[in-house]
């Protein structure tokens, strides 16, 4: 079951890195071909859209989407949304139309390929486990974290550096192929074995509202991660307007992204090596405190730019904890559909806060001001971590006493 596993990691590796260079390139192609700012963010703002919604739309496909094959489909798909642009230039068709079409497939796309793809590191890290083997899904999930991780911090510059040594267009199909070649070897990949025997048809659909309410520390987790998304408007925008406010334009938000992503790659290495051994409602507590801490800490820091960077360290460290540990949780607490309904919530809810925050953050910034907002958010996730757990636990400990009749199994069915 290693093979299975080692393929998927390198292949969400493989897609990361594409998509943080597309992230780079499509904004220049954008503006090259139409001579328009706005278009600019065209792509970015309709890949939002479905992963705002998936929880809906995705319902009926999310339950299919338990084998290579299945996700070979999917990152195909992902691939020709890619390809639209580049093919738009080709034919001097780049226009909004063309930039939103390929936002809304790519978008489709990656909000059912990132949780089927954790779901199925899971389920054969579930299987690894059960044959002898010393890594389960916490250990895994931790890796293909890592794998992410390290593609945030490396694949911008380097998007950028191959924008003005091959010029976008090349860069594009270059992605382009690389996305479809992925597809070719997710077909290796097999369906995973479920642990617990096939799901009957009639359960595989479970809602969100039973997996969440039958696992308060998922659902405590995924409420922690969703605000975390929302906040992080906070750490992005205002420091990019902090360092104008302190005539220093660029140096502040440079100083701070680049903390943050080193410091969350070494926190990433080292993760693995414990996750096994610490508790998992704990370690979301400290993590998203500490990166509350780290956003308040920030205005205080500034303008000094090596002072920001250490302060956005602190938050970079303490990221990979929090989402290592929701990822155990889903991992050990679910199987089947209710393992896939998990991922995707926690999807939603991070991700999809994320473009809200942002779409909102600097009209907020606008009106109090960068650094009063930064503290704001800071605080607000200190205190939803504290809460959080307070409400997991509490109601943990409500159903420890509940009637065994009214539990639920880890599949969400009431047995």
């Amino acid at each position: 079951m290693r093979r299975p596993l080692l393929l998927l990691t390198v292949i969400t590796f493989v897609t990361w890195i594409g998509a943080r260079m597309t992230a780079v390139a499509l904004p220049l192609v954008a503006l090259a071909e139409t001579g328009e700012a706005w278009t600019t963010g065209l792509v970015g703002g309709f890949a939002g859209l479905p992963l705002l919604t998936a929880a809906w739309w995705g319902r009926g496909l999310r339950e299919r989407l338990t084998s290579g094959p299945a996700l070979a489909v999917v990152t195909a798909v992902n691939a020709a949304g890619l390809a639209i642009v580049p093919v738009a230039a080709l034919i001097g068709r780049v226009d909004a139309v063309a930039l939103c079409l390929s936002g809304l497939v790519t978008g489709t796309a990656g909000a059912l390929l990132g949780p089927a793809q954790r779901a199925l590191v899971a389920d054969f890290a579930d299987a690894h486990a059960a044959r002898g083997g010393r890594s389960g899904p916490a250990k895994w999930l931790a890796w293909q974290d890592l794998a992410h991780r390290v593609s945030m911090v490396f694949a911008p510059p380097l998007g950028a550096w191959l924008v003005v040594a091959v010029g976008t267009g090349p860069l594009l199909w270059c992605e382009t192929a690389a996305i479809a070649v992925a597809a070719v070897v997710m077909l290796a990949v097999p369906a995973a074995g479920r642990r617990r025997g096939r799901v009957p048809s009639g359960e595989e659909r479970v809602p969100a509202g039973d997996v969440l309410r039958s696992r308060p520390q998922i659902a405590a987790g995924v409420v922690m991660g969703g605000i975390g998304g929302v906040c992080w408007f906070g750490f992005s925008l205002g420091l990019a307007v902090l360092g104008v406010e302190y005539d220093r334009p660029g140096a502040l938000i440079a100083a701070g992204m680049s903390g943050y992503g080193i410091a969350s790659v070494i926190g990433s290495l080292l993760v693995p090596m414990v996750v096994d051994r610490l508790p998992r409602m704990a370690m979301q507590v400290v993590s998203w405190t500490g990166l509350g801490v780290a956003f308040a800490l920030l205005p205080m820091a500034a303008p000094n730019v090596a002072g920001v960077a250490a302060v956005a360290a602190l938050g970079g460290a303490m990221a990979p904890w929090g989402i290592a540990a929701l990822n155990a949780l889903i991992g050990e607490q679910t199987s089947g559909a209710a393992r896939r309904t998990a991922f995707t919530v926690e999807t939603v809810l991070h991700s999809g806060g994320a473009s809200l925050g942002l779409l909102a953050g600097g009209a907020l910034i606008g009106w109090v001001g960068a650094a009063p907002m930064m503290v704001a958010t800071g605080v607000l996730q200190v205190l939803a971590a504290i809460g959080g757990a307070a409400w997991a636990w509490r109601v943990r400990g409500a159903s420890d006493v509940m009637p065994a009749r009214h539990r639920l199994t880890r599949e969400g069915v009431p047995r």
